[in-house]
């Protein structure tokens, strides 16, 4: 953990295992940092990446308004859910999509978890893969590109079945889309 919290810390990329599947991360707020992991995935700074936070009360802190429709979501979510929503602040620029909107999921227990808490900062998550390429489902299928690419890898198993998260599109209008189930 604590060499996780110093890769974090110093603006460098992480794989690790999140509540869904393997993931690149790094410190949500540093620019540079999300920059290398765009440049890692070979992704489009305008494809989004998702964020993780270790609780309701960090959530707040990062989204200017959060619709009552979310908490019941986050409340009564039955697997990782990552949801959609409009206006977030305090994070680095390029993790923002084009239309102000940023994918966030809170993360309730295990490595992930115990890492944003510590960091006290959200986290991006995002597949530890080439973009175009499929999500590893085990940590044997994390291409080498990517094993040599990031600046440090934990290596601990995923916490579900290694597949990725429902996303959800909330608008403050109040209304819910699908994005990916």
């Amino acid at each position: 953990m604590e060499t996780s919290l110093n890769i974090l810390k110093q603006g460098k990329v992480l794989l690790y295992p999140t509540d869904t599947v393997y993931g690149l991360g790094c410190d949500a707020t540093n620019f540079e940092a999300v920059k290398k992991i765009y440049q890692l995935k070979q992704r489009e700074e305008s494809k989004a990446l998702i964020c993780l936070v270790c609780d309701v009360k960090m959530l707040e802190k990062y989204i200017e308004t959060i619709p009552e429709t979310a908490y019941q979501i986050i409340e009564f979510a039955t697997k990782p859910t990552t949801i959609i929503y409009d206006n977030p602040i305090g994070l680095a620029n390029n993790l923002i999509a084009k239309d102000n909107t940023l994918a966030i999921r809170i993360v309730h227990s295990g490595f992930a978890h115990n890492l944003i808490k510590t960091l006290g900062k959200p986290i991006v998550s995002t597949s530890a893969n080439i973009s175009g390429e499929p999500t590893p489902k085990t940590f044997n299928e994390i291409s080498p590109q990517i094993l040599k690419g990031v600046d440090y890898v934990v290596n601990l198993p995923c916490e579900s079945n290694n597949k990725p998260s429902t996303i959800i599109k909330l608008s403050n209008t109040g209304e819910v889309k699908i994005i990916r189930e």
